[in-house]
């Protein structure tokens, strides 16, 4: 993998992590394609795009375990102690009963045992995916017609959505899913970026107006109305059979796009490069960093906290004025937060 196509990885990657911090303030930074339409997808893309085929089983399995699990583990008991500790000052336990399903099960179904770090529920699910793509990837089989294979464990996955409210079901259904853009990923690696150009003005076209066409199915963020063009792959919550993929792949499409197109202009962007570099650890704190700051707002405000304790963890103050203070000061101070910890990290190894 050559410097530049490194570069433009890591600042994808970037963009991946904004998309993912902006969906939580339920605003989109690419105008055309809505919060949680294509967010997900894009980071099991990503993951396809670094796989290695090299690795045997065992040295994957050691592999993923200590980049994705490992960090999962330490944040869960770094979390579960700074909910207790902040318990008594906010007036909400902000986690489940600390119990052994609640604790080592339900990680894998849902990633919601604690609310401050419920967005890394995507971890576990990525590590669960990856080995599960690396057993299926000893079947030989023609690359394309495994990918044909994995489109339609997505449509079955979308089908299985109706029995969502089973968790073991929930967690077998974002697996077959996500097969299909990891899939994506490693094709668009390994098949296509050195063979054919996917930038040109129509295929730009296109994807513009397919998604202009899959907005008609676009609905407002109500119970009444249903989630449309977006969904919600955590809870296994689809809105059409179709539309889901489709979203997912120009979404994905836009984003390789964009950073096709500006790559000269931002390669030299160190903060960018930091971003992408800290995608793990945005996801694990920007969530703090936000409930921080609503209870501080509220506290010099004088209002009461249980405005914000019986609402659920996205919740945030006076949207409307406050969304973007929301969103840059998320991203500066956990991006900070994840250099910080890499140089913790570095000192230990050292001092070992």
């Amino acid at each position: 993998m050559n410097e530049v196509y490194n570069n433009k990885i890591n600042i994808l990657k970037a963009l991946a992590i904004l998309l993912v911090v902006s969906g939580h303030l339920e605003f989109s930074l690419i105008p055309l394609f809505p919060p949680y339409s294509f967010q997900i997808a894009l980071f099991f893309f990503i993951s396809g795009m670094l796989y290695k085929e090299k690795y045997g089983f065992i040295e994957f399995f050691k592999r993923r375990f200590k980049s994705l699990m490992v960090p999962y583990i330490l944040y869960c008991i770094v979390y579960l102690i700074i909910t207790i500790l902040i318990a008594p000052y906010v007036g909400k336990f902000w986690a489940m009963p600390v119990t052994f399903k609640n604790e080592f099960i339900i990680p894998f179904l849902t990633g919601h045992q604690i609310d401050l770090i419920s967005p890394l529920w995507f971890v576990v699910q990525l590590f669960t995916s990856l080995i599960v793509y690396k057993i299926l990837n000893y079947i030989k089989i023609n690359p394309y017609l495994r990918f044909l294979i994995y489109f339609l464990f997505a449509l079955c996955a979308i089908q299985l959505s109706q029995f969502a409210q089973n968790l073991y079901i929930l967690y077998f259904l974002r697996t077959i899913f996500s097969l299909l853009f990891i899939h994506a990923g490693f094709l668009f690696y390994t098949k296509i970026k050195d063979n054919y150009n996917i930038f040109t003005p129509k295929i730009f076209y296109f994807v513009i107006i397919l998604q202009a066409l899959l907005w008609l199915t676009n609905k407002d963020y109500t119970p009444q109305d249903g989630i449309g063009l977006s969904y919600i792959l955590i809870w296994g919550e689809f809105d059409n059979w179709i539309v889901p993929i489709l979203t997912s792949f120009s979404g994905i499409w836009m984003s390789l796009f964009l950073v096709d197109v500006f790559y000269e202009k931002v390669k030299n962007w160190n903060f960018l490069h930091k971003i992408g570099q800290n995608t793990y650890h945005i996801m694990a704190n920007h969530l703090l960093v936000f409930n921080f700051i609503t209870y501080f707002l509220l506290y010099i405000k004088g209002i009461d906290f249980n405005i914000k304790n019986n609402s659920d963890i996205y919740w945030f103050y006076c949207p409307l004025k406050s969304t973007y203070f929301y969103f840059i000061s998320g991203v500066i101070l956990t991006t900070y937060l994840g250099e910080f910890l890499k140089k913790i990290k570095s000192k230990i190894k050292f001092i070992k």
